[in-house]
């Protein structure tokens, strides 16, 4: 018997009501910005007040993760979901989008890059940009981060949006990632003395310059673009086909075009890194679980080397909002107005199946998460716009570790 996959219930039921089987009827909006308006302004007030220096840095994180949910909800921009669709229909339009994503994202930080750092030949690395160590346990994180996909269903930055829809799965595929933090954190100075402490950290501005490796990364992007567009199958009706003539409905209503999704999705990361930091998702979950197993004293005294690392940060925190976290929470809530305002929140009783499988598979996107210094947000989408060879081990492992999960478990009839 398989566990059934809710990632495509709500775009099917999209599909039915735009082929004519139930109107589209506008939600009332006005209601629904006027919440969100007047919740963002109780919470940017509440930080002026009480946070002093730091509220404006506060502030921008949560418009940051608001602008990031709302785009990654209206263009289902799901990586276990793009790459599904590749394997399945060979429907090129979602790998479009992230190709987009990496191109906006690169040109934006060799532009920042230039300015922080003006030549790269040396032995320093841009402040805070997500350049990690390659090595045998990268490969390791990616694999077991693409099996944590093909199980639950969804990367962490898409359960998060997903939850902001109501999905049965998502909130346990979190609580799963926050063990898998956790059991990652056990088995870290095991790994890091085996491997992690020898494994380079490569950086390819550092051997071709901005220009050169900002050219080879346009090219590797354009080939497979192309690659794609030939190999790929009929994809369907374009967004813009049949559009609604409101162009408040084609925001609200409408699935945007995934080349549009990953448009935003680059410019977001691009202003995130020179206002704040990289773009990144799990720091706030894996510093929390980390603070969490501390204080039971499940975790040794000291984990090897884990904090001087570039990525998604996990130190302990003492502050009860941090700039991470409030991008998560804005990016909740915005997920959540923008599936509400299209019709979209349709929250079900989980299943025996959905908590399993969230369980299952969280786990094992939490562990990939330690060991990869990040997630699809972090460590592929912030590093391979940085230059980082690291992304691209990361990428490696996880198209790798989801295909294999996802046709073994379909032979089995335990995936669909």
């Amino acid at each position: 018997m398989s566990i059934s996959d809710d990632s495509g219930a709500l775009d099917y039921e999209l599909a039915r009501r735009q082929a004519g089987a139930e109107p589209i009827r506008l939600p009332p909006l006005r209601y629904i910005a006027a919440a969100v308006v007047a919740v963002a302004i109780a919470i940017s007030i509440y930080l002026v007040g009480r946070h002093g220096d730091p509220a404006p840095q506060l502030q921008l994180s949560l418009i940051l993760g608001a602008a990031f949910g709302f785009v990654l909800q209206r263009a289902r921009f799901c990586f276990f979901c793009i790459w599904k669709d590749w394997l399945d229909r060979r429907d090129p339009r979602g790998l479009l989008g992230i190709l987009a994503a990496l191109a906006v994202g690169l040109a934006g930080y060799t532009l920042i890059f230039g300015a922080w750092l003006p030549d790269p030949t040396g032995t320093r690395l841009p402040p805070t940009a997500h350049i990690g160590p390659v090595g045998p346990a990268l490969l390791l994180a990616g694999l077991a981060f693409g099996a944590g996909m093909a199980i639950s269903g969804s990367c962490i930055s898409a359960h998060l949006y997903r939850l902001g829809e109501g999905s049965p799965t998502s909130p346990f595929a979190l609580i799963g990632a926050g063990l898998g933090f956790i059991l990652g954190f056990l088995s870290w100075n095991e790994l890091y003395l085996l491997t992690i402490s020898e494994s380079p950290v490569l950086w390819l501005p550092r051997q071709l310059g901005y220009g050169g490796a900002l050219l080879a990364g346009l090219a590797v992007f354009g080939a497979a673009a192309w690659w794609l567009l030939r190999a790929g199958g009929p994809s369907g009706q374009g967004a813009s086909e049949n559009a609604p003539a409101d162009p408040i409905a084609a925001i609200v209503l409408r699935r945007w075009p995934a080349w549009l999704g990953g448009l935003f999705v680059g410019l977001i990361g691009a202003a995130a890194y020179l206002r704040l930091s990289p773009l990144g998702v799990t720091a706030e979950l894996g510093s929390r679980s980390r603070q969490l197993a501390t204080g039971f004293d499940w975790l040794p005294a000291r984990l090897e080397g884990l904090d001087s690392f570039r990525g998604c940060a996990t130190l302990i925190r003492d502050a009860l909002l941090t700039p991470n976290g409030l991008f998560v929470a804005g990016l909740v809530a915005a997920a959540f107005a923008a599936a509400l305002a299209a019709g979209e929140f349709k929250p079900r009783w989980p299943t025996g199946g959905h908590v399993l499988r969230g369980l299952l598979g969280g786990v094992l996107l939490g562990w990939g998460t330690v060991f990869g210094l990040g997630c699809t947000v972090g460590t592929l989408l912030s590093g391979i716009s940085a230059g980082a060879v690291s992304g691209w081990v990361f990428a490696l492992g996880l198209v790798v570790g989801t295909t294999v999960t996802l046709k073994a478990g379909r032979r089995l009839r335990l995936l669909d």
